[in-house]
């Protein structure tokens, strides 16, 4: 593994994020984490600033974790496992780095007389709700120290463990600006259960945000990822929106599924073994690069926000949740595609797909 002098993968010139003496392995016996292993470390920085070119609307984050047991095949952060020399498939998995020293961190950082205040988003590279988080409470200390400061912050789970801090949410809101959203991009058990494998149900998943409601935190859905020819036909969504709106969500945000590298190599070999006849279709729609064409975001984001108007929920609202920007634009020669108005900026006057990460 490559501990010494690592960076955060963003090619800047900085010092190792951690030492190589600084990691311990440990692996638990227990069910939840079998064939799971935790590289304990104490870094050196925890809070983050995105990189410029992202054109992300935050310039901060803190991640507690690298590495995710949810297994989402599509993660798009299974890249930056290979900033450790770490496999991005079955390694990104079950090969979990732990900030053991996250929460004194943040504090340390926080209090610093150069930081300002500003927003800080969680949940926009790995979950900071997985499975790890029962065992090390990394999140509780730093929410704390974010209420000590009332600093602003953002979560982005679909982790029901978020349910465990609730008074600490309610603590925070009273002080600052929070923003919680819960990504459910579907609905159906079957694709769940081979997508998805390590989180909660997708019913589980509104459930917590209908609790996370009734205890006066509201709570917006990203409706991530819409997977094309397994999750987008006009049943599906309309279901998946159906439930969102039952569950009480302030907001409802489509987000189609974006492949990177690392992340599409791995959700291409899935696809190989589960759906092969979508293989040829997959490698047309995403001729162009990491994400679908345009027209085809915009065809999804037209249907949602239709049904959404139909069961009463608004879609994104600027300010809603701060990790939301519109999508890249399309290759040139993706074309305008079925219901696209190749003149116009926008397909039947329905805006942009917007995207995370």
């Amino acid at each position: 593994m490559r501990w010494d002098n690592l960076t955060d993968g963003d090619g800047a010139a900085a010092p190792a994020l951690f030492a190589a003496d600084a990691v311990t392995t440990r692996t638990f016996d227990s069910p939840g984490f079998r064939g799971i292993t935790f590289h304990e470390i104490r870094a050196r920085s925890i809070v983050n600033r995105v990189p410029g070119a992202s054109r992300m609307p935050f310039e901060w984050t803190v991640n507690p974790y690298r590495g995710c047991t949810h297994a989402c095949v599509y993660c798009f952060a299974r890249k930056t496992h290979s900033y450790l020399d770490l496999d991005t498939g079955l390694g990104f998995d079950t090969q979990i780095v732990v900030k053991v020293n996250a929460p004194e961190l943040l504090r340390r950082e926080l209090a610093s007389g150069r930081w300002r205040g500003e927003h800080i988003a969680m949940g926009t590279n790995v979950d900071c709700y997985q499975r790890a988080e029962g065992r090390y409470r990394l999140m509780p200390g730093i929410l704390t120290a974010l209420t000590e400061r009332a600093n602003p912050f953002s979560i982005l789970t679909k982790g029901t463990l978020i349910l465990r801090d609730l008074e600490l949410l309610r603590r925070a809101s009273r002080v600052t600006d929070i923003g919680v959203s819960v990504s459910v991009g579907f609905t159906d058990p079957e694709l769940w259960r081979t997508v998805e494998p390590g989180t909660p149900s997708p019913q589980r998943r509104l459930e917590a945000v209908r609790t996370l409601a009734d205890h006066g935190i509201p709570c917006g859905v990203l409706m991530a990822p819409v997977i094309p020819f397994l999750g987008d036909s006009p049943e599906r969504l309309r279901a998946t929106v159906r439930a969102i709106a039952a569950a009480g969500a302030t907001s409802v945000t489509p987000l189609v599924l974006h492949l990177r590298p690392g992340a599409r190599e791995w959700f291409t070999a899935w696809l190989a073994r589960h759906h092969p006849h979508l293989s040829r279709r997959y490698e047309t729609l995403y001729a162009g690069g990491s994400y679908a064409p345009r027209w085809y975001q915009r065809r999804i984001t037209g249907m949602v926000h239709e049904f959404a108007d139909e069961y009463g929920i608004g879609p994104y609202r600027p300010g809603a949740h701060r990790g939301v920007r519109e999508a890249p634009p399309a290759p040139a020669d993706a074309g305008p595609g079925p219901g696209a108005d190749a003149g116009s900026g926008s397909a039947a006057g329905v805006p942009d797909q917007l995207t995370l990460l």
